[in-house]
């Protein structure tokens, strides 16, 4: 049977329903300082203080603290939780400032609790952020385990904002490679492994080391190199793709067409999934990151500066074009999608 990330537990579609019916209900914003800054389809919400725009975003590590359970291993997905808010806050040019991180937990557990800390402090020296704070919740009855969350706050100046909205047909697509499956599709991956009755301590053909430690390999981080493209570079857009994959793109602007033409290769940890789950291409790319952690939009002339500034410690290059139309394609796969 062919697997998807619905039976695996998480429909994309329903979710993006019930984030729809929450959505419609929320909105309130004050008056004054701290006045809320419109950005459709960001990927973290800003309020106005002076020339300034302060942004906070919230996430966490999702199933992957399952794997890092099974493993007993807990130093990296610290540096997960930071990464994979701080990595949302550049999309729109903003630099992260400050974290903290919310753990929700049945007991309290030294080991785990001094493993989690060892990630975050290097998650936060990664993305150059001060951790101010957090919360050690106990809550028996209600987590089984625990759960690791963080929220970043980041500032930029008003008017450099990158809101998605000067994209145009005719800008480049430049694509920046993933350390592999970051903090993503876990659900489906775990799947796959009990599926076929696969312990993370098995190292399996085309990959270097165990499927557990490949799972754990921490999500990336963008924010130096990317604030030091934005420096330089006009930038019309930038996509984090974490859960729904390619679909992220959409929500840069609706009324354009992403499509990838030559596409990052994926690391092998995704080809074994997806030859063990029987997974479609379709699945693949709406629910991991196939390789390619973050996307940039820009205008063709500033594409050399932007690889030039990048590829000096992270791996990019072209992978597409944007086009009038609506949707996102990846003509080599075969796919396409037309809503987030």
């Amino acid at each position: 049977m062919k697997l998807t990330y619905a039976e695996a537990g998480v429909d994309i579609d329903k979710k993006s329903e019930a984030i729809d019916h929450l959505v419609k209900v929320l909105g309130f914003t004050r008056q004054g300082v701290g006045k809320r800054v419109e950005m459709p389809g960001g990927y973290a919400g800003f309020i106005e203080f002076g020339s300034y725009a302060l942004g906070m975003c919230t996430d966490g590590v999702g199933t992957k603290i399952l794997v890092a359970n099974a493993m007993r291993k807990w130093d990296t997905i610290g540096i997960d939780c930071v990464a994979m808010n701080a990595n949302d806050l550049i999309c729109v040019g903003a630099e992260p400032l400050a974290f903290v991180d919310y753990i929700a937990a049945d007991k309290p557990d030294n080991e785990w609790a001094k493993q989690i800390g060892i990630g975050l402090q290097k998650g936060a020296e990664l993305a150059n952020v001060s951790l101010i704070g957090g919360e050690y919740a106990i809550l028996p009855q209600m987590v089984t385990g625990f759960d690791l969350a963080g929220t970043c706050m980041g500032w930029i100046k008003k008017n450099k904002l990158i809101t998605g909205k000067k994209i145009a047909a005719g800008d480049v697509i430049i694509g920046v490679r993933s350390s592999g499956i970051h903090s993503n599709g876990l659900s489906l991956a775990r799947k796959v492994l009990e599926r076929n009755e696969i312990n993370y301590d098995e190292k399996l053909g085309r990959l270097d080391r165990t499927i557990g430690l490949e799972l754990l390999e921490p999500t990336k981080m963008y924010v130096r190199e990317i604030l030091g493209m934005v420096r330089h570079c006009e930038v019309h857009g930038m996509a984090h793709i974490t859960g729904g994959g390619l679909r992220n793109l959409i929500r840069l602007h609706t009324g354009r067409e992403y499509r990838i033409e030559k596409p990052l290769e994926p690391q092998p940890i995704f080809k074994v999934l997806q030859e063990m789950g029987g997974i479609s291409d379709e699945e693949m790319y709406q629910t991991f990151n196939m390789g390619m952690g973050m996307a940039v939009v820009l205008p063709e002339k500033q594409v050399k500066k932007a690889l030039t500034i990048l590829n000096k410690t992270l791996e990019a290059r072209e992978v597409g074009h944007v086009h009038e139309g609506h949707g996102v394609c990846n003509s080599e796969a075969g796919v396409e999608y037309h809503k987030y």
